[in-house]
């Protein structure tokens, strides 16, 4: 008989209950009082504030599974926006994933994949785990390839809406988040990224589709670094595994990157960014959970392997016109065209205030800064060459204390879910160019791309 697994199903219990205790005999002390703060008010203990919301957080994280997923994901899509004691807390929970014993796994595997399970020699001990899933090993034993094998926990997609909502509403019960329609909205898009992350048939028919679209983009495909999608096994893969082929490679974050050439470090730089614009013009699919984990570099950095398909996103034709507009009205400061690309994404319209206008705009044009002429960037962020130093830069730190400055203003709007997904995959992608180091102008890339989109208007 199989043991019972580690990972709590059902409606939060008494452990959240209790947790939260006191949070709310503050009644509305949190949101209220951080913002309060925010706006010069005194009395508002923020140690108290930070305390409540790593209680919070902490008790996701004994629960595991699902409900670390949620946390992770209103920490990454509520950074600025939400309570900056809550998405500390929250972020806490990224590295609070550990793999679930092999006597939890191997069912999920037999069930799964049957008597195909007996082709491939699986390591038991797991090569990495996430709040959804962990990853193994394994070799054919016919083939002799290597394989990787992402398992998904068990019994976890029947609980996910019930999960969800109860994180939802113990949240506002602390009075954390609001209760508005805005909010109910951005809930909406979040609550759609979760769902997306386990239907595994969907993961690996995207995951093909970008395969054979960097393969036949020329643009792509003339790149210094390959950009390389694993090959996936659809006969071995079921609805709970996918297996694809094993990539060796190494975080963004490890020393041996940091240690090869500035040439190269420019060419990854130059690549992800690439990257991003080929998803939103030309193949109008968008990954949105540009993670550290999702990106493997090769051997002296001269790939880049892409892994981690279920959160992605297909864009409209309305909202890549919307995007083109956002962009090229952002990085060319025409105030009416980003703000025709803003109301397009459902950030501001006919009725919104001045404040609100202001906002959108001003952060959208501080977060493109790098995409800008030479002669519009800051000299103090320039090497000798001409070229921006992305890390030097500290750009995504001087944008963030400009949109906390935004989130204490009482006119402030939270902004939509989408938006919210876009703006985290573009600091995403800007934060794997600042680390790795890069020194390039993104002028060049993103003028080319524009011009690509407007000719097929």
């Amino acid at each position: 008989m199989t043991k019972k697994t580690p990972i709590r199903r059902g409606a939060i219990g008494r452990g959240l209950a209790l947790s939260l205790a006191g949070a709310r005999a503050g009644g509305a002390f949190a949101i209220d009082g951080a913002l309060r703060r925010l706006r010069g008010d005194s009395g508002v203990d923020e140690d108290r504030l930070q305390r409540e919301a790593d209680r919070f957080a902490d008790t996701l994280g004994e629960l595991k599974g699902s409900y670390v997923k949620i946390g992770q994901l209103l920490a990454l899509l509520g950074e600025h926006f939400l309570p900056a004691p809550l998405t500390r807390a929250l972020h806490r929970l990224e590295s609070q994933t550990q793999p679930l014993a092999w006597s939890h796994i191997e069912p999920v595997l037999r069930k799964a994949m049957g008597a195909k399970l007996e082709q491939l020699n699986v390591d038991r001990q797991a090569l990495a785990a996430a709040s959804l899933a962990q990853v193994h090993r394994a070799k054919h034993r016919q083939t002799k390839k290597d394989l990787v094998l992402k398992i998904q926990y068990p019994d976890l997609v029947g609980v996910l809406d019930e999960d969800f909502a109860a994180v939802v509403r113990m949240l506002r019960l602390a009075r954390w988040i609001p209760a508005s329609k805005d909010f109910d909205s951005w809930l909406q898009v979040l609550h759609e990224q979760l769902i997306l992350e386990v239907d595994y048939p969907r993961e690996l028919a995207l995951a093909q589709e970008f395969e054979k679209a960097l393969e036949t983009n020329p643009r792509m495909a003339a790149l210094d670094i390959q950009l390389h999608v694993p090959a996936y096994d659809a006969d071995l893969s079921s609805r709970d595994v996918l297996v694809m082929d094993f990539v060796a490679g190494k975080l963004v974050t490890d020393p041996s990157v940091a240690a090869l050439s500035q040439k190269r470090r420019d060419q990854l730089g130059r690549a992800m960014l690439e990257l991003f614009f080929f998803e939103v013009f030309d193949l109008g699919l968008m990954q949105a959970d540009p993670n550290f984990g999702n990106y493997l570099i090769g051997d002296r950095g001269g790939r880049i392997t892409l892994l981690d398909f279920g959160s992605v996103v297909r864009l409209s034709a309305d909202t890549q016109r919307a995007l083109a507009d956002t962009i090229a009205g952002g990085q060319q400061k025409d105030g009416a065209r980003l703000e025709r690309g803003l109301e397009g994404l459902g950030c501001i319209d006919a009725q919104s205030s001045d404040y609100a206008r202001r906002t959108f705009v001003a952060f959208v044009e501080k977060l493109l800064e790098p995409l800008r002429p030479p002669e519009d960037l800051p000299p103090e962020h320039l090497n000798v060459r001409g070229a921006y130093r992305w890390a030097d830069s500290h750009l995504l730190k001087r944008t963030g204390r400009h949109v906390a400055g935004s989130v204490a203003s009482r006119d402030f709007s939270i902004p939509p879910g989408n938006f919210a997904l876009m703006a985290r995959k573009l600091t995403g992608v800007f934060t794997f160019i600042s680390v790795v180091g890069a020194e390039f102008n993104g002028v060049d890339i993103v003028d080319d791309w524009l011009r690509r989109w407007e000719g097929t208007e």
